[in-house]
């Protein structure tokens, strides 16, 4: 159900295609793509569970209420956080795989 109802779930599922397909495009290792299939598993499971923390709010309580949108807010807090560090280990992975900015004897390069 959250697979058809959820706009951050598509959002993040559609990301992640596009994050294997490059990955598969520039061979990244297998290490690499492991630590990537954590890094989309993370994100998701964290979204599946954000969504049902919303709904069990929404079930409990029909008011607003502070500590209502706290619990909200701290779940989706989480998914977001996980999600920048994730961009950040795909820059790193990214960075190593295309040997961008050094070479092998430490002189700075550019890729033109």
């Amino acid at each position: 159900m959250a697979f058809r109802s959820e706009r951050n779930l598509h959002i993040q599922l559609s990301a992640a295609v596009l994050v294997l397909a490059v990955s598969l495009v520039i061979h990244v290792s297998e290490t690499h793509l492991m630590i990537i299939l954590i890094l989309i598993g993370g994100v998701i499971s964290l979204e599946l569970m954000n969504t049902a923390l919303e709904r069990l709010v929404d079930l409990v309580t029909k008011e607003w209420h502070p500590l209502a949108k706290a619990a909200k807010d701290i779940a989706a807090g989480s998914v977001w956080w996980f999600s920048i560090i994730s961009a950040i280990i795909y820059v790193l992975i990214l960075h190593d795989t295309l040997k961008i900015g050094q070479r092998r004897d430490g002189q700075w390069t550019t890729n033109s």
